[in-house]
């Protein structure tokens, strides 16, 4: 994991303490997770959802789960900032939209493979059919000819 906090043997502040100006405590619940070189991080969670409110929902949570809800809520903010309406909804609803379009293009194209094996099948089998009359009427004339 990486050390946060540390630079040349002194104390250097997380990325939220800095933002929020204040000294950044030892047991700082910030600090694994709001790097002091990853400021914009903090700043768009901060922004979205306060800093008391992320100090209290990591408060909350067990350890092993906190690094994936910083995670979770740095995602959120980020798409929050880009669509403050929808959000990642947004995000997700267009996602989808395009999976739909390239579902329906992908049925097209499969349907289209189809038909032409069908029409391919169909022309070898009717010139299969023809050299077979072919060949018969030379049989009968050859048979006949004798």
């Amino acid at each position: 994991m990486k050390e946060s906090g540390q630079k040349h043997g002194a104390l250097s502040p997380c990325a939220a303490c800095k933002l929020l100006r204040r000294r950044c405590a030892q047991d700082c619940v910030f600090a694994p997770y709001f790097p002091a070189d990853e400021p914009q991080k903090f700043a768009s969670v901060h922004k979205v959802f306060g800093a008391s409110n992320v100090n209290k929902m990591l408060q909350e949570l067990p350890e092993h789960q906190r690094r994936d809800a910083v995670s979770s809520m740095v995602y959120e903010a980020n798409a929050r900032v880009r669509d403050p309406v929808y959000g990642c909804v947004g995000a997700i609803s267009s996602l989808q939209q395009q999976i739909n379009s390239l579902q329906t293009q992908l049925a097209v194209a499969q349907a289209e493979v189809v038909h032409m094996r069908m029409r391919e099948f169909t022309s070898s089998s009717n010139t299969g059919a023809m050299d077979m009359a072919v060949n018969q009427d030379n049989m009968g004339e050859s048979l006949w000819s004798c």
